[in-house]
């Protein structure tokens, strides 16, 4: 009886020895399985297609953009090229008056100089007015531009009351301004000088109405660094006015 224990109980062990040592490769194998980490090749991973947009490309919008606004950049531009041509302007008229242009310039250059400075700002306000014409975010016609209060762009209400468009209204009396001072300055400078000197006085005028219709109508001007500088280019003209009617006489 002894002997059948003794031999079942070798058997038993020799069962389990040889089911663990089959089990534990097994057991590896499922543990590699479960930690090893899946990786995936850029070969494996599927195409990712994105959809064309409707509509229109954006060199074509920039195109048609620039085709629609093209008058109000070229209004802008000239804008800009009149201020900066009118304080050239009335500056060097200034230093020639009071000699302080001569320290600079021989005084046949400083005239010349002058003169040009003066056609390039009657072509910028010509340029500027008629390029209104073609803007159609902002439309204006003939009326509007050559008479003043007719436009309703901007319109000022002080104290309950309706001024009209005040600041267009100054530009247009600066431009009748202009014509009269740069005709007269191409024509008559030589022929009727006492009547040049009397209406060249208007350079004065048509600085205080350009400087309040750009101030309050300029893009550029509406706020930030140009707004102050336009305002201090203001008080450096009038400033200059004040030194050349105190100093010189008018002659």
């Amino acid at each position: 009886m002894r002997r059948r224990l003794i031999i079942l109980s070798f058997v038993a062990a020799a069962v389990l020895y040889m089911g663990g040592i089959r089990a534990v490769p097994a057991l590896a194998v499922a543990a590699q399985t479960t930690t090893a980490p899946t990786t995936q090749t850029v070969a494996d991973t599927p195409d990712v297609l994105v959809p064309a947009m409707q509509g229109p490309s954006v060199p074509s919008m920039l195109t048609s953009r620039a085709k629609a606004s093209w008058p109000w950049y070229i209004t802008r531009a000239a804008g800009m090229v009149a201020a900066v041509s009118l304080i050239i302007l009335l500056l060097s008229g200034v230093g020639l008056i009071t000699g302080a242009t001569f320290k600079f310039l021989e005084p046949l250059t400083a005239w010349a100089t002058h003169r040009a400075v003066g056609i390039v700002f009657g072509v910028s306000v010509l340029v500027h007015i008629l390029a209104l014409l073609f803007d159609k975010f902002v439309p204006f016609n003939v009326v509007q531009l050559l008479v003043p209060f007719v436009s309703k762009y901007r319109q000022v209400n002080w104290s309950g009351h309706n001024l009209g468009s005040v600041w267009v209204a100054l530009g247009i009396l600066a431009l009748y301004c202009t014509v009269i001072v740069v005709l007269t300055s191409l024509f008559w400078i030589d022929k009727k000088q006492r009547l040049w000197k009397l209406l060249h006085f208007l350079s004065y005028a048509i600085v205080a109405l350009a400087f309040f219709h750009a101030l309050f109508l300029g893009t550029d001007l509406a706020h930030g660094v140009f707004r102050w500088i336009w305002i201090g280019s203001g008080v450096a003209i009038a400033s200059a006015i004040f030194v050349r009617l105190g100093r010189a006489p008018l002659r």
